[in-house]
C-alpha cells in the first residue's frame, strides 16, 4: 500500500501524527543550537620561541629554520609561513583542508611531538617553543570596560574579580578572558655611578633579588607524634621590602665595609634603597593596548560551549551584567564591542519575516488563483514541512545559523511546488466528476515517482558544495543537508498531508462544473496555439534558445564571481601597518589622530581600537593578527551597514595623506572562510 492510501485509510491516525509533528516541530526549534556562522574548524597553528638578544638573522638561522625542517616532516602539511624578528621566531603552519573537525586534535599533538623533539638543538638560550592551535575559539560576546580616574590595575581587579569570575558561570558560557591587560611589575632603578664607587655590578643585584623570593622546601622537623614543616620567611610582601634587602656580593668587604674576622654590623650593610629606588609601574614598552572611543580600556572577551543556543545565553549575559553593574562603583562603564546574540536574534527573526511572508503569499496567491481552501492546503504543508525539519534537525545535532537559515529560505519557494501537483491534480479529478478517495489516491501516486525525481534533482544541485574539502565546503555542509530535508520532507508531505486535506476540504463540484473543461477557457486555448505554433516550428525554437544560451554564456563574463558576499555587519576593520620597528608608544599616539576623526563622523556610533595586535576572534570568518608592536586595528561599528562604503570612499584618500609612512586598508567584514 502506497503513502497516500495508508494515509487516507487511517485518517485518525494521520491527524494524530500530524499533530505529534506540530508540537514536536515548535518544541524542537525551541531547542536548536542559535549560531552566527556554522562551526568549522580552523586549520592553522602557530609555533613561537622566543630568543631574547639574538638578531634577526641569527633567530632565522638558529631557530626558525630548524622548526621549520620538524613542522614540514607532517605528512598533512599545507604550508608553512615563518617571521624572523628580533628576539622570537613565529612559524605558522597550516594544515591542508580535507583535514576536519576532531582529525586536527591528533595533527596538533603530532606537530608537538615534532618540535619537542627538535626542542633539544636549539641553542641556548632560546626559550621551549610554544604551540598554540586554539585559533577556532570564538568569542562572539566581546565587551570593553573603562574607568574615569581608574588605573589599568583597578580596572584589572573589576574585570576580573567581578566581571570575569560571575560571567564564567553564565549558562552556556565556556570560558571568559581579559585582552590589553598591562602587567604589572616592580622597578629597581639603580645608579650606574653609585654601583660603580661600591663595586657591586647589576649581576650582583639581580642574583639578591633571585635568590631571596625563591620558594623552597626548608625541610621539617619531628616531634614525639608530629612532623611539622619549616617554612622559611623573607618573601616579598611590597616594594619596601625589595628596598630592604642587602646586596650579596663575592666581596665581603664591600658588604659589611669591615676588615675579615670582624663581625658585620647590620646598620652598614649596603641594600638596594642605598643605590636607587625601588617603585611599582606597569611593563615598559607594554605588549597589548586597547582604547575604546579613545579612552583606555581592558576587554572581556566570551566565547560559548558549542552547539548552544546564543540567543538564550546572551539574554542570560545580559540579565547577569545588569546585576553586576551595581556592584561596580561610579565611573566604571561596561560597552558592547560586538554582541553576537543580538545579531543571530535578529537573523531569527528575519527568517521568521521570510517565513510569514511566504506563507502569506501562498495563501494569497493561490487564493486569487485557485481558491481559499487550495490557499490554507498549500500553506500548511508549507509550515508542516518547515517544522518537520526543524525536528530532523534537532535529530542530527544541525544548529540554525547562517548557512542553515540561507537553506530554509532558499527552500522555502521549493517546498511548494509537490503540494501544488498533487493538490491541483485532485482538485482537477473532482472536477471530472471522480470519487474523492480515488482521486486523491491517483492524483499523489501517479506523478510521485517523477515528483520524487525531481525533488532529488533540485537536492543534488546543492551537492557539490557539500563534496567540497575545501573549507568553504564545510562551512556550508549544512547549506546542502538542510536543502536535501526539507524537500525530501515536502515530498513526503504531499503524498500524505496534503491528499488528506483535500479530501475532507475541497468542495464537491457542482453538475455543470463537471460539464465544463478545466483547461478550456482562452489563457489556455492562447497558450495551447503558441505551443503548438513553437512544435511546428521547432528548428527556430531550438535555434532561438541555444542563441539565448550563448549569450547567456557571454554575459556571464562581466560578472562578478564572488563565493561569499560581504557581510551585512555594522563594522568596518582599520589596519595600521607601521614600519617594522615602530615603538608601540609612537603607533598608539599615532591612531589617536584617526580616532579623533572617526569619533566626529556622525555615521559612526563606537570605535574600539586594539595596538600591539589583532583582538580576539569574536568573528569566525576572520584571524585576529598576532601581537606585532608595529601594529594597530580600529573596529568601527556604524549605525547603519548602508553608510559603510561612504565612509571607506571618504576615508582611504584621507588616512593616505595623513600616514604617508603606514599602510592603513580599510575593510568590510565578509561571509564564510573569505
Amino acid at each position: 500500500m502506497n503513502l497516500t492510501a495508508f494515509a487516507l485509510n487511517n485518517k485518525p491516525t494521520t491527524y494524530f501524527i500530524t499533530g505529534l509533528l506540530l508540537v514536536a516541530g515548535i518544541a524542537a526549534f525551541t531547542t536548536l543550537g542559535q549560531l552566527e556562522d556554522p562551526e568549522y574548524s580552523v586549520k592553522t597553528a602557530l609555533v613561537a620561541t622566543l630568543y631574547p638578544g639574538a638578531s634577526p638573522a641569527e633567530v632565522e638561522l638558529e631557530v626558525t629554520d630548524l622548526l621549520e625542517k620538524a613542522v614540514q616532516e607532517l605528512s598533512q602539511l599545507d604550508y608553512v609561513e615563518s617571521q624572523s624578528l628580533a628576539g622570537v621566531s613565529i612559524i605558522k603552519v597550516e594544515i591542508k583542508p580535507d583535514y576536519w573537525g576532531d582529525e586536527l586534535n591528533q595533527i596538533w599533538d603530532e606537530l608537538r611531538r615534532k618540535v619537542d623533539d627538535a626542542r633539544i638543538n636549539l641553542p641556548p638560550g632560546a626559550h621551549p617553543p610554544i604551540v598554540n592551535d586554539s585559533f577556532g575559539d570564538v568569542f562572539g560576546h566581546f565587551l570593553a570596560i573603562t574607568g574615569d580616574g581608574f588605573t589599568y590595575d583597578e580596572l584589572e581587579n573589576y574585570a576580573d574579580e567581578i566581571l570575569r569570575k560571575e560571567l564564567t558561570i553564565v549558562e552556556g558560557v565556556s570560558r571568559v578572558d581579559l585582552w590589553g591587560v598591562q602587567d604589572k611589575v616592580i622597578y629597581v632603578d639603580v645608579s650606574e655611578t653609585q654601583l660603580s664607587q661600591l663595586g657591586i655590578t647589576e649581576t650582583d643585584v639581580v642574583a639578591t633579588l633571585q635568590q631571596q623570593n625563591v620558594v623552597v622546601d626548608a625541610g621539617s622537623v619531628d616531634t614525639q607524634s608530629q612532623r611539622v614543616r619549616i617554612a622559611p620567611t623573607g618573601e616579598f610582601g611590597s616594594p619596601e621590602d625589595i628596598a630592604d634587602l642587602a646586596i650579596r656580593t663575592s666581596i665581603a668587604d664591600v658588604f659589611a665595609n669591615v676588615t675579615p674576622g670582624k663581625a658585620v654590623d647590620s646598620s652598614e650593610l649596603i641594600r638596594i634603597r642605598d643605590i636607587g629606588n625601588v617603585r611599582r609601574g606597569y611593563r615598559e614598552p607594554p605588549i597589548t593596548q586597547m582604547r575604546f572611543d579613545g579612552v583606555p580600556a581592558i576587554g572581556i572577551a566570551i566565547s560559548n560551549l558549542p552547539g548552544v543556543n546564543i540567543v538564550r545565553m546572551g539574554k542570560a549575559l545580559d540579565a547577569r551584567i545588569a546585576e553586576l553593574k551595581e556592584l561596580l562603583p561610579v565611573g566604571i562603564e561596561l560597552h558592547q564591542v560586538h554582541w553576537q546574540s543580538k545579531i543571530v536574534d535578529e537573523s531569527i527573526k528575519n527568517f521568521l519575516v521570510s517565513l510569514a511572508e511566504a506563507v502569506a503569499i501562498v495563501l494569497v496567491v493561490l487564493a486569487i488563483f485557485m481558491g481559499w481552501r487550495m490557499g490554507i492546503i498549500i500553506g500548511t504543508a508549507l509550515i508542516m514541512t518547515i517544522l518537520v525539519t526543524f525536528i530532523i534537525m534537532a535529530i542530527f545535532g544541525i544548529d540554525l545559523q547562517r548557512m542553515s537559515l540561507g537553506a530554509l529560505v532558499i527552500a522555502l519557494g521549493m517546498m511548494v511546488d509537490n503540494a501544488i501537483v498533487v493538490a491541483d491534480g485532485i482538485q482537477v479529478r473532482l472536477q471530472q466528476g471522480m470519487e474523492r478517495t480515488k482521486a486523491a489516491i491517483e492524483a499523489a501516486s501517479l506523478p510521485s515517482i517523477p515528483l520524487l525525481g525531481a525533488t532529488v534533482i533540485a537536492v543534488m544541485a546543492f551537492y557539490p558544495i557539500f563534496a567540497s574539502v575545501e573549507a568553504a565546503g564545510e562551512y556550508c555542509r549544512s547549506l546542502f543537508t538542510v536543502v536535501a530535508i526539507s524537500l525530501l520532507t515536502s515530498w513526503v508531505i504531499a503524498l500524505t498531508i496534503t491528499p488528506l486535506q483535500c479530501v475532507d476540504m475541497l468542495p464537491t463540484p457542482k453538475k455543470s462544473d463537471v460539464e465544463v473543461d478545466a483547461y478550456g477557457g482562452k489563457f489556455y486555448a492562447g497558450f495551447r496555439g503558441i505551443l503548438h505554433r513553437a512544435i511546428q516550428m521547432r528548428w527556430l525554437t531550438i535555434g532561438g534558445m541555444i542563441g539565448l544560451l550563448l549569450i547567456a554564456i557571454y554575459a556571464f563574463g562581466f560578472l562578478s564571481q564572488l563565493f561569499f558576499p560581504e557581510s551585512a555587519m555594522k563594522k568596518v576593520m582599520v589596519d595600521y601597518w607601521a614600519p617594522q620597528g615602530t615603538r608601540i608608544e609612537t603607533v598608539a599616539e599615532n591612531l589617536k589622530v584617526l580616532e579623533e576623526k572617526l569619533l566626529q563622523d556622525e555615521r559612526v556610533n563606537d570605535i574600539s581600537t586594539f595596538i600591539g595586535g589583532g583582538p580576539p576572534r569574536f568573528y569566525l570568518p576572520v584571524d585576529p593578527e598576532g601581537y606585532n608592536a608595529s601594529y594597530g586595528q580600529i573596529i568601527v561599528n556604524m549605525h547603519d551597514h548602508k553608510e559603510i562604503d561612504g565612509l571607506i570612499e571618504e576615508l582611504t584618500p584621507w588616512v593616505a595623506e595623513q600616514y604617508p609612512d603606514a599602510i592603513v586598508p580599510l575593510r568590510k567584514y565578509g561571509l564564510g572562510p573569505s
